[in-house]
């Protein structure tokens, strides 16, 4: 009888002492002791290059015929029904855009021809890898999507709230996506890159360093929409009515200033409130307190991009602000909610392809290959090549073509005639003057599976971002990038990540090290490029180094207790709301409390379902007898403690004092406890409130 051995899996099996694969069909094929399986295509065929799309020469355009590409893209694209593989959790908003001053000279998008002119525009903001299920505040890049609805077609600035991307060729997509996604065989972690699958792939991959640096630092973890940037990543082209083109980079920034909230408090809200980026949004805008970005551009010719240090054509580079200041062109504001979240937030179809007349794209091979992904994610989605029909993606201009039935068709040619040409005189007829042109760029080469050596240096920005942290910014990238490597349990990933580090920053690589008690420093990780040392510190790339000038937006938690000062409490109301921000009280019953003089004040949130985390700082407004009872309340203990370790300024009554000591919390312990004694007091804790946050308080708390 054969000797004959099965694994569970199934996967392989051993007969008469032979190792053999078993093949998706059933079949077995014989691998050899050392051997490693080729990789093929879903047809069989082995793939000689898994890493680059097919393209004309070093930095040419990515080739159609790549049909490995092709058919990689094609089945990651259509792997989840109904939701989006990625950014599946997201919330948007409508609103306009207005142009400050034509750009004629640059392009003949007719958006940007006429000053003060407002274009509609829909905004999905989300997150990129949990499930429409997941929370709001997981440690991920933020999608910024916006889709323009211009009088010459709908134009979709499809970013992100960070500048750069995990990897340089498309074809990596699915692999990236893959790695951060729940781990196949037990479905999760979720929404989280705390596992190895990611980390492994990370550490594999070194041009993802600069990325993860962004992606470990505070940017992962903003405060709300309202306050965070947004990035068109790729070098895209203006082209004007002379079809003269002109490289240019998106970037919005909000109104009200850059902000986020650390780790522990980010955990802590996802548990009070997974819907915290939602409801802030929301909020705002049912209040009037209407969200508004500016749009900026990077404006570079062909002689700058051949001078810059770095690829413009590489998604994981960025050009410093100090290099090349970004120009303000207009402004968007959000000022109305959709009436249903299905059939607009949901529904809604962005796509890097739409592009009005005017605007044309680089050679950048991740934007290439996201062009080719975008049309085919829809139809799998919404189900038909309709998906135009519906009316959050439609078109506001006119438009007329000859595209007919499929499923769920909403309009069809109407006559008899639905091609061109013909010999009737009937139907719409392309225009050389008026319709999109592609910048004739000349290109020339090989066609070839290969990454431009001008790719090749995946460590000197991840430096520089580094090195333009302060040094709160720069220790949180430490604890975000301790605290994911700890729950690697493969050691062999946690080390080849600490190599890489020492390309970055030693300082940065020692502390993790230490932190995961690894007794010796790797090797740093050979580069392909030796880091450069050289490049200046960007300011413009630090959140607090860039912070609001007011406290405009924010939200402020007051609790009270019986006995409560009711006139402190409105003079309190009235500076914070003068200063454009929110006030929310909190008590032991949602109902509220009765006020020394007898009043009533009504609360918003009992205790337990209003933690301080909630807020962007806080207020004790309590009695002797209140600060005293609420002593014994673990909640009211927890909103002091979790305030003054998140380092928020606390306001505070006398009163207040015994449960600012039960919380272990020292009245007199820094400038950011300000006692509410008269109403010079008041306008301190306003005043206080501006800078968000007591930085130098970290140090001591060492949360």
């Amino acid at each position: 009888m054969a000797k004959t051995t099965r694994q569970s899996s199934e996967k392989s099996v051993t007969i008469h002492d032979q190792k053999l694969t078993r093949g998706n069909g059933g079949e077995l094929h014989q691998i050899a002791d050392g051997d490693t399986e080729v990789l093929t295509t879903a047809q069989g065929g082995p793939v000689a290059d898994d890493q680059n799309t097919l393209k004309i020469g070093e930095r040419g355009p990515t080739l159609i015929e790549d049909f490995h590409f092709r058919e990689k893209i094609f089945h990651f694209d259509h792997e989840r029904i109904p939701e989006r593989v990625v950014h599946a959790r997201g919330y948007g908003a409508h609103g306009f855009f207005e142009t400050y001053e034509s750009l004629a000279a640059y392009t003949r998008a007719d958006i940007f021809q006429r000053a003060g002119e407002k274009t509609p525009v829909f905004v999905r903001f989300s997150t990129v890898a949990g499930s429409k299920g997941s929370f709001d505040l997981a440690r991920d890049v933020r999608g910024f999507a916006v889709k323009f609805y211009t009088q010459e077609g709908n134009w979709d600035l499809v970013g992100n709230n960070i500048p750069v991307f995990f990897i340089q060729d498309a074809i990596k997509f699915p692999d990236i996506i893959h790695s951060v996604k729940p781990e196949p065989d037990r479905a999760f972690p979720q929404a989280q890159s705390a596992h190895d699958n990611f980390w492994d792939f990370i550490s594999l991959t070194p041009e993802s360093m600069h990325m993860i640096m962004w992606v470990m630092s505070d940017r992962a973890i903003p405060r709300s929409f309202r306050f965070m940037q947004g990035f068109g990543v790729h070098t895209f082209r203006l082209v004007n009515a002379k079809d003269e083109s002109t490289f240019v980079k998106f970037i919005w920034k909000p109104k009200l200033g850059m902000q986020s909230v650390v780790w522990n408090e980010a955990v802590k809200i996802n548990g009070a409130d997974p819907d915290f980026h939602r409801r802030d949004l929301w909020n705002a805008i049912q209040a009037g307190d209407f969200p508004e970005w500016e749009l900026n551009l990077q404006l570079f010719d062909q002689k700058f991009a051949d001078s810059f240090d770095f690829d413009v054509l590489d998604p994981t580079k960025l050009i410093p602000e100090e290099i090349l200041p970004p120009v303000p062109v207009g402004r968007l504001v959000l000022d109305r909610m959709p009436d249903n979240f299905f059939a607009e937030t949901e529904q809604v179809a962005f796509m890097t392809q739409n592009v009005p007349p005017g605007i044309d794209f680089s050679n950048d091979p991740l934007l290439q290959g996201r062009n080719f992904s975008y049309l085919d994610t829809q139809l799998k989605r919404l189900g038909s090549p309709n998906f135009t029909h519906i009316p959050i993606n439609a078109p506001k201009c006119p438009f007329h073509h000859f595209q007919q039935d499929g499923h769920m068709a909403m309009r069809n040619p109407v006559g008899r005639v639905n091609y061109q040409p013909n010999s009737f005189g009937e139907g719409p007829r392309e225009s050389p003057e008026r319709g999109f042109r592609s910048f004739a760029e000349a290109e020339k080469g090989q066609k070839v599976r290969l990454r431009p050596e001008s790719f090749a240096d995946h460590y000197s920005q991840a430096r520089q971002f580094f090195d333009s942290q302060t040094a709160p910014e720069q220790r949180h990238i430490a604890m975000a990038l301790t605290f994911e490597l700890s729950k690697v349990e493969t050691v062999a990933i946690r080390e080849r990540m600490v190599a890489h580090l020492l390309n970055i920053d030693e300082g940065l690589a020692e502390t993790v090290a230490d932190k995961l008690g690894m007794k010796e420093l790797p090797k740093p990780a050979d580069a392909a490029v030796a880091p450069r040392d050289d490049l200046e510190p960007s300011p413009a790339l630090s959140i607090i180094e860039n912070g609001p000038e007011s406290f405009a937006g924010r939200k402020v938690g007051v609790l009270v207790s019986p006995g409560a000062d009711a006139s402190l409490l409105k003079k309190l109301q009235t500076a914070i709301e003068k200063e454009g921000a929110v006030v929310e009280v909190i008590a032991l019953k949602v109902g509220g409390v009765e006020a020394a003089d007898g009043s009533w004040i009504a609360a918003k949130h009992m205790i337990d379902g209003g933690p301080s985390v909630l807020f962007d700082s806080v207020a004790l407004m309590l009695s002797e007898e209140g600060g005293e009872r609420l002593t014994g309340e673990a909640a009211a203990r927890d909103f002091v403690a979790d305030a003054f370790a998140h380092c928020k300024f606390i306001a505070f009554t006398s009163g207040s004092i015994p449960l600012l000591r039960k919380a272990g919390v020292d009245p007199e312990a820094d400038e950011g406890l300000i006692e509410l004694e008269d109403p010079k007091a008041v306008a301190k804790f306003i005043e206080s409130c501006r800078k968000l946050r007591l930085w130098s308080r970290e140090m001591a708390v060492k949360l």
